[in-house]
Formats: C-alpha cells, sequence, structure tokens
C-alpha cells in the first residue's frame, strides 16, 4: 500500500508538476489550491503526509501547520514546506513554526520523489526511494562508499523520531540497528558493535547522559563515537555536560534532513582521520 499525500500549493503550475511526479510514481495525491481547503481535505482524508507552501493567501503555510500542530487527529502527520525560502534564517523558522522539514523551490524532478520519502514510513514508500543514489547530495555522493561501511546505533523512546531518524540515515546509505530504550540499546550492544550511537537525551528508563556514562566506563564501549540528538531540551547546561562526558555532537531537533546528514558525515570523517 502507497502513500496518501496531501499537496497544499496555490500555484497551478507547481501543483501539476508536484502532483504528476508523485503520482507517477505510484503514490495517491490530494491537492488543495489555498490553506482552508487544505486543512479540510485534511481532516476528511487523514493523509499520510502533507507538502504544504509557504506563502500563499488569505491562509499561509505557518498558519496551516500551527492548525495541524494543535488538532488532536492531525497533529502526528508529518509536514514538510515547499518554499522558496532557502536562507539560514528561513529554515530555523520553518523548522520551529512546526514542520519536519522543508523541500526548496524550484524544486528538482530527478530528486523531488526521493526527498518526500524520507518523510514517509517505510512501509508506505514505492520503490524510488531505494534505489542507488535517488537523492544523494554532492558531499554524499562522494562518501556513499565510506558511509555504506558505517553502522549506526539510533536509540529514541519516541517511535515518529526513530523511524524518521533511521529514514534519514538508511536512505543515505548508512546500516542502522534500533532501540527504542537505553536497555535495550545495551543489550544489542552486548553483541554489535556500531561505529557511531545517536542517543536521544530525554528517555524514561536511563536518560541518555547516564547511557553515556556507563558506555564510557566500560572498556567494549568507551570509544565508540556517539552524538546526543534531542527536541526536548534548550537547557545549555545539559548540552555542556554532555559534551563533557564524552558526545561528539549534540544536535537539537528540528534539523533539516541534509544538515543532520553533514552533522554526522562531518563528525565520522573526524573520527576516521584521528
Amino acid at each position: 500500500m502507497s502513500a496518501r499525500i496531501l499537496v497544499i500549493e496555490d500555484n497551478q503550475t507547481n501543483l501539476e508538476l508536484i502532483s504528476y511526479l508523485l503520482t507517477h510514481f505510484g503514490y495517491t495525491v490530494l491537492s488543495a489550491q489555498n490553506g482552508q481547503h487544505g486543512i479540510k481535505l485534511a481532516q476528511q482524508e487523514l493523509p499520510d503526509l502533507i507538502l504544504c507552501d509557504i506563502h500563499m493567501a488569505p491562509m499561509d503555510g505557518y498558519e496551516v501547520v500551527r492548525f495541524l500542530q494543535n488538532h488532536p487527529r492531525l497533529n502526528t502527520i508529518r509536514r514538510v514546506a515547499i518554499t522558496a525560502l532557502a536562507m539560514v534564517g528561513d529554515r530555523d523558522k520553518i523548522l520551529t513554526a512546526g514542520f519536519h522539514g522543508y523541500i526548496a523551490k524550484p524544486i528538482a524532478p530527478e530528486t523531488f520523489v526521493a526527498q518526500v520519502e524520507v518523510f514517509l514510513p517505510e512501509a508506505l514508500r514505492n520503490m524510488h526511494i531505494n534505489k542507488p543514489n535517488a537523492q544523494l547530495t554532492p558531499a554524499q555522493e562522494k562518501t556513499t562508499a565510506t558511509t555504506n561501511a558505517f553502522t549506526l546505533l539510533i536509540v529514541d523512546d519516541s517511535a515518529n523520531d526513530l523511524e524518521l531518524t533511521s529514514s534519514i540515515f538508511t536512505h543515505a546509505g548508512y546500516r542502522i540497528l534500533t532501540a527504542s530504550s537505553t536497555n535495550e540499546a545495551l543489550l544489542i550492544l552486548q553483541t554489535k558493535q556500531p561505529d557511531l550511537i545517536v542517543s536521544d537525551l530525554h528517555m524514561p528508563d536511563r536518560d541518555g547522559l547516564d547511557f553515556l556514562r556507563i558506555l564510557k566506563k566500560d572498556a567494549r564501549w568507551k570509544n565508540i563515537p556517539f552524538v546526543f540528538i534531542s527536541s526536548t531540551t534548550r537547557n545549555e547546561a545539559e548540552r555542556i555536560l554532555g559534551l563533557n562526558l564524552g558526545a561528539g555532537r549534540f544536535i537539537l531537533r528540528p534539523i533539516e534532513p541534509r544538515i543532520l546528514l553533514t552533522e554526522i558525515e562531518t563528525y565520522l570523517a573526524e573520527q576516521v582521520s584521528k
């Protein structure tokens, strides 16, 4: 079963192109040319993913995403901005507003569907995302052979965040192990040795800081590179403590997938060069 994707776009040409590309790869497309119609369709159809333009009238994309976030039946649907805004400040504003990511305009037809598929649950993707180099940035193309050699252990108690983060790295060529708690991660580490651990900070059994302390005290695991990724803290003291305990990076969500990949690629390259 492929995904049902709602596209909210007031430019008819863009709407037709996006709809054509998604339909061509087997997705069911629901389309709306303004925010009000998009919200109505979202309530009626409960799509698997919403792609939304930012600059629309009379309701812009920020107003749409605020409505979606506050709606009890719609707030779990992943939301992606389709926008010509590409400056650093614009990107931060888009992600902070409640979008899970963005795709820049003008869209590139040869990579657009793969960019969209990153935000879909794996069970709802069509085969396009699994084609070699479907959506590799120039930096990723240069390091494909390297990333294919890396195994990442991703630890997160949020099922949605765990799936999204895993999807991003799987698509970029990494081998992935997942755990929904630090206790589960420790069990995995008994038999598998990842090249990098990417861990949430706040988790119910043991938090990420305790997890990192355990790793650093054990000769088997103390040298495994470690990165925090968190959407639940803006506490500078926690960030500093995590870095002092030995984390190589402390990444805050929301973060655009390409930037996340670049952060991890850079960190792994630093570890390899040591």
